[in-house]
């Protein structure tokens, strides 16, 4: 029952944050510089990591950890690793400290390893917002509602996932090795130049054929009314697109922070925090994205470790990461990615350009 309470309270303020950013603060359609996406993304980030305090604070009521016996079952659910052989009754104020604190670092983790990946995804939006010449003024609209698709589809994904692991301890072999595979692959694929031919999209071929999409845009309006007929717009087209581009997404990312802890409730909370400054971060990076030259690297390496993290402990008994030495790992990963590409450009290194066929456009 407490976590059911503790779940509804958290959907219940991510509506309340979802509400007051699209009724309040971004009513109007407008084009959002990087002043304001610099804001927005400290806000975002902030109320992450007030959850974060909370976690460490209060974590225990998650899961409603009211005694020594419920410690222990939810320690061995989760798999979190902690040694409470010494806990007792008596002493279980200190054993309900230390799984606060373990798991507010592994939410941390969590939540670092999903913003990091994001920004991967963050190039193939800008690609189809590009490919079908989208008003950047009209970003945040269609970023909004594809976030709104975003954590309805990360719930059913994380609880799913949660329950077959739960069933099954042989899935996270499964992830781990899905994991090392795409690392290597986007490692394999790091100079590959992505292409989108908007005319051949199999979406756009899909409502075209049926005459159920109109090749014009009507504003900010996912569907418009044309010759007595509703029809969809090309806005509501990228709008299904960036959906369909974060389930593929999700299918690295979650796995990825399932590597890190086992607790479908912290996984599905650290996803959520990030996806929702998913927006901000986006537009503060859009100009900027080019110049990350070894970030495909970084991601590869990192999706790797942690792929390695999950298989080794099936081959070798007794072995385990914990999460502190994991989020030192992911951090340095990250750091060492962004400063060799402002360090060490490659030579002759140029702001990549979007191809699109029918449509192209670059950025200086």
């Amino acid at each position: 029952m407490n976590e059911i309470i503790s779940f509804c309270c958290f959907l219940a303020l991510v509506i309340l944050l979802l509400a007051l950013d699209l009724g309040v603060f971004h009513k109007k359609d407008h084009v959002i510089g990087t002043k304001e996406a610099a804001i927005w993304t400290a806000i975002w980030i902030g109320i992450a990591l007030l959850f974060c305090g909370f976690i460490y604070l209060k974590g225990d009521v998650i899961h409603g950890i009211d005694s020594v016996e419920r410690l222990n079952e939810i320690n061995i659910k989760h798999h979190h690793g902690l040694n409470l052989s010494n806990i007792t009754e008596e002493n279980l104020d200190e054993g309900i400290k230390t799984y606060r604190h373990t798991l507010a670092l592994e939410y941390l983790t969590g939540y670092l390893t999903e913003k990091a990946l994001s920004i991967d995804n963050i190039f193939v939006m800008i690609m189809i917002f590009m490919a079908f010449g989208v008003e950047k003024k009209y970003y945040h609209r269609v970023l909004f509602f594809g976030i709104i698709g975003a954590i309805v589809l990360r719930f059913l994904f994380i609880f799913a996932a949660g329950a077959l692991i739960e069933r099954f301890d042989w899935i996270l072999l499964l992830f781990g090795a899905v994991l090392v595979f795409t690392g290597v692959k986007m490692f394999l694929e790091r100079n590959k130049k992505e292409n989108i031919d908007v005319a051949h999209h199999p979406v756009v071929k899909f409502l075209s054929k049926r005459k159920l999409s109109t090749t014009e845009f009507h504003g900010h309006d996912f569907f418009a009314k044309i010759d007595g007929k509703w029809l969809c717009t090309p806005l509501f087209i990228v709008l299904i697109i960036i959906e369909f581009s974060d389930v593929i997404f999700a299918f690295d990312s979650i796995p990825a922070i399932f590597g890190i802890t086992q607790d479908t409730f912290i996984v599905f909370y650290s996803n959520i925090f990030a996806i929702l400054g998913l927006r901000s971060l986006f537009f503060l990076l859009e100009s900027i994205m080019d110049k990350f030259y070894y970030l495909k690297i970084g991601l590869a390496v990192l999706l790797a470790f942690i792929g390695a993290k999950m298989i080794l402990p099936f081959i070798f008994e007794g072995f385990h990461i914990d999460t502190g030495t994991s989020l030192l790992v992911i951090v340095g990963i990250l750091l060492i990615s962004i400063f060799a590409s402002i360090w060490f450009p490659p030579k002759g290194a140029k702001v990549q350009t979007v191809e699109t066929k029918g449509n192209k456009k670059s950025e200086d």
